[in-house]
């Protein structure tokens, strides 16, 4: 373990990378988010981040065995849907997460035998 020193220190650079990140916008001047490379990043990073946690979800999903991913699958594309249609996150994650909890739960690919 380490002792009380470092321990202090690591929590001390973790709040002030913390708080430097939070608060760097804020400090800038109002020119440089008229820059190109910020504003593309600005409009971008969503998108991006999204895509990067989609990912990280759909890493570990078991494909060369039953259910081959179809509950994710089939869930992902729940939440696509009703993103599509409501243009409302809470419904369409929660919607996803409800039908995917209830796939993996009653296992109704193992309802057929093929």
């Amino acid at each position: 373990m380490k002792d009380p020193l470092q321990l202090a220190l690591l929590v001390g650079a973790m709040a002030a990378a913390t708080v430097i990140t939070r608060f760097l916008p804020f400090w800038l001047p109002a020119r440089w988010f008229e820059n190109r490379l910020v504003r593309t990043l600005r409009e971008s990073l969503p998108a991006v981040i999204l895509l990067l946690l989609v990912i990280y979800s759909l890493k570990d999903t078991p494909v060369t065995a039953a259910p081959w991913g179809l509950p994710e699958l089939v869930s992902l594309g729940v939440v696509v849907a009703l993103h599509v249609w409501r243009r409302n996150a809470l419904i369409s994650i929660a919607g996803g997460t409800a039908l995917y909890m209830v796939l993996v739960q009653t296992k109704p690919w193992t309802w057929f035998p093929f």
